[in-house]
């Protein structure tokens, strides 16, 4: 297949935004992939005719360049080996669980940051190559916190933005990366760099003035050879009105009757909808929930809590503990309180489509969002989005980054038990009227700030920002 021309956007993530899948027939196709950053980027492709260059998530995969859903990819080959190291290890092993508050141990191996080193320069030497002169490119995440400086060497003339959608850690956390200083640099190679929120923000200008030696004043940079870079905020959002049209729409609203009917007509539906992550709070919510049926304030006959938990980073043992940690407790609360027929808990450990998870929000009346850290989460503002009828509340964490704007719903702490319990009780005995009134809020608020919002005010700062400046910086002193 013909490969793409040099492109003036190019995406680098380290998933391509489609998912090869067998058909009957013993050939394969690629679909759209699940989650939030896929939902949150491909508008944005497709308004920019851009390229996208990203890991098919095999091994040993050697593609050429290739369309797909009329996007332009380009495949990033990984051996077993680098798998094992940069993404099982590196990525989330290490820097996944420090970035997150140490919910996890993390672990720190020297052969797993010379993975990380490798795969990021393969990363940053596609870009080079497929970006056209002056172009404008745009690096996603923690596993790729290397590509803008190699980007930068390979190719000056680029105008390069990283943005981090997992939370940035303090300080106390992040000084504990033995390779602190050298990701701390790879970023420095951005011109702009995005944040989910302002305190992040302020942790990276913070870290590179103590680290690095930087001079800095507020969200700016000023590197020794006449750059500027720019640290700021840049919450993320969802397609509102994409969400919102789904809903509405005949096919998913036949959909969620027949969900509700199917659960057996319960007065109220409890939701969760996460990746299976230790991250996210599953079991504390789980086990909140089964406290609530044990002391009688829901019964299984007119209550369900119905939990999607979509498989993640399955090779990771931290994972399958943690799916077996569930399970187990899903068998408890259901062997003890559940009825033939009438589960307390409706357990899924399978990953949707959107219109199946846009019937799922329309038939539950309480969304549950309980992360003990997240950098935003999307899976709430899809909730809001698709709730255009101003019904339905929702629990969230205030250590989502999403708690920010989404003020209005009933915030927890998550490790905080009766406090969530006592949040699940309020929000399934609110009144309409108090329901209306915080759901009302909350839309304006995603459809106000949706993610071609995001995308654009990303875009606009990272191409019309006085990114240079004239003055000579010496390095202050390096600690």
């Amino acid at each position: 297949m013909t490969s793409p021309g040099p492109a003036a956007l190019v995406i680098v993530a380290n998933r391509l935004p489609v998912d090869q899948v067998s058909e009957p027939d013993g050939t394969t196709s690629w679909r759209p992939s699940p989650g939030g950053l896929v939902s949150a980027l491909e508008p944005v492709m497709r308004e920019n005719d851009g390229t996208w260059i990203g890991w098919t998530g095999g091994r040993d995969d050697r593609m050429e360049p290739f369309e797909a859903d009329d996007l332009d990819l380009v495949p990033v080959t990984m051996t077993a080996q680098e798998v094992e190291e940069f993404y099982e290890g590196f990525s989330n092993a290490t820097l996944w669980p420090l970035y997150h508050d140490l919910v996890a141990k993390p672990e720190f191996h020297r052969e797993w940051w010379d993975s990380y080193v490798s795969v990021n320069r393969r990363f940053a030497e596609l870009a080079a190559e497929h970006a056209a002169e002056s172009a404008t490119v745009w690096v996603h995440d923690y596993q790729l916190q290397l590509v803008p400086q190699m980007l930068r060497e390979l190719r000056p003339d680029l105008r390069i933005g990283f943005y981090l959608h997992i939370p940035f850690p303090p300080a106390e956390l992040f000084q504990q990366l033995p390779w602190r200083r050298q990701i701390l640099e790879g970023l420095l190679g951005a011109d702009l760099v995005g944040f989910q929120l302002p305190g992040a923000a302020a942790n990276f200008v913070r870290l590179v003035r103590q680290r690095v030696g930087h001079k800095t004043h507020r969200d700016l940079i000023y590197l020794p050879d006449g750059r500027t870079v720019r640290a700021g905020a840049f919450p993320i959002s969802i397609d509102t009105a994409g969400y919102e049209e789904l809903a509405r729409s005949e096919a998913v609203v036949e959909r969620a009757a027949e969900i509700r009917e199917a659960l057996g007509d319960p007065r109220k539906v409890f939701l969760g909808i996460d990746r299976l992550d230790y991250t996210k709070g599953i079991h504390a919510r789980l086990r909140a929930f089964g406290e609530l049926v044990r002391d009688g304030h829901f019964d299984v006959e007119d209550a369900v809590f119905v939990q999607v938990a979509v498989p993640s980073r399955e090779q990771v043992e931290q994972y399958r503990l943690l799916r077996d940690d569930i399970d187990r407790l899903v068998g408890h609360i259901n062997g003890d309180y559940g009825r033939i027929g009438r589960p307390a808990i409706s357990y899924l450990h399978s990953s949707y489509p959107r219109e199946e998870m846009a019937a799922l929000y329309r038939a539950a009346d309480i969304m549950v969002v309980t992360p003990y850290r997240d950098g935003m989460n999307l899976v709430a503002k899809e909730y809001v989005a698709c709730r255009h009828d101003n019904t339905g509340a929702l629990v969230l964490s205030e250590f989502a980054g999403a708690a920010e704007e989404l003020r209005q719903a009933y915030l927890i702490n998550p490790y905080d038990i009766n406090g969530m319990k006592s949040a699940l009780v309020g929000a399934a005995r609110a009144d309409d009227k108090e329901l209306a009134r915080r759901m009302r809020a909350m839309r304006k608020t995603v459809i106000q700030h949706d993610v071609a919002a995001w995308a654009d005010d990303f875009l606009t700062e990272l191409n019309d920002g006085d990114l240079t400046h004239d003055k000579v910086v010496r390095p202050a002193r390096r600690l």
